[in-house]
């Protein structure tokens, strides 16, 4: 493969997997609490063995996340709960603490208060909230004061990232902050509600032709390519 072969071959190794992100997207148009990503294209500018000779390439170096809240939409789940403004709630997987915008929560069979995939919620303190069976009605403030048949009974812990570019996304709606975490003390929690993925559905799908056509361009330019080496190949081969 010449040159224009390798510059052609990065350009859709980089659509490939946006292609793969703006997919991931779409199938997650109705998951509670999922937040869009995108792709991050830089250009590599690599030397080549003649005087002032270069040649750009592209790679998709990074994802990001668009923070953009999602619609809250009301469901009158005693344990639904959406976060209105910025902050995570807090869920302790067998991986440590994990941050979500899900707020979709239950009580397991111990009456602790856990996610869909069975994760403890976490208080301000970082331990698991737990509510009894016996409870007859059971409140959440906008501070995320949990209260138990009117006596306050725990916190939900509401946090805010300190280092957004040491955000990574694990799964669909859980994300690892590896830069640490603080309490959001002006954090509003909703309950009742659940806030629906920020995803638009009719900008992705426009996203994802624009993507095609651009991955079909790049791939008809590769086969012109071959096709013009082979027949390079195929005049000179005789003479050489």
């Amino acid at each position: 493969m010449d040159l224009a072969g390798y510059v052609a071959l990065t350009r859709q190794s980089g659509l490939l997997k946006e292609l793969q992100t703006v997919a991931n997207n779409i199938a997650n148009v109705s998951t509670t609490g999922f937040r869009r990503e995108g792709v991050v294209f830089a250009e590599m500018v690599e030397a080549l063995p003649a005087e002032g000779g270069s040649v750009a390439m592209t790679a998709a170096r990074a994802r990001y996340t668009d923070d953009l809240q999602g619609a809250l939409v009301q469901t009158g789940g005693t344990l639904d709960m959406a976060i209105e403004g910025e902050g995570f709630f807090t869920d302790l997987t067998p991986q440590g603490e994990r941050l979500t915008r899900a707020g979709a929560f239950s009580r397991n069979a111990d009456g602790e208060v856990v996610d869909a995939s069975g994760h403890q919620l976490l208080d301000e303190s970082g331990g698991a909230i737990a509510i009894p069976f016996e409870a007859r009605a059971v409140s959440i403030a906008a501070d995320g004061t949990l209260s138990v048949d009117g006596a306050p009974a725990a916190r939900v812990g509401i946090v805010a990232v300190e280092d957004q570019t040491r955000l990574f996304r694990e799964g669909g709606v859980l994300f690892r902050a590896e830069g640490g975490t603080i309490p959001l003390e002006d954090g509003r929690v909703v309950q009742g509600f659940l806030e629906q993925s920020n995803v638009n559905p009719v900008a992705e799908m426009a996203r994802m032709i624009m993507v095609q056509r651009a991955y079909e361009y790049g791939q008809k330019l590769m086969d012109q390519e071959d096709a013009r080496i082979r027949l390079v190949v195929r005049t000179l081969g005789p003479t050489a």
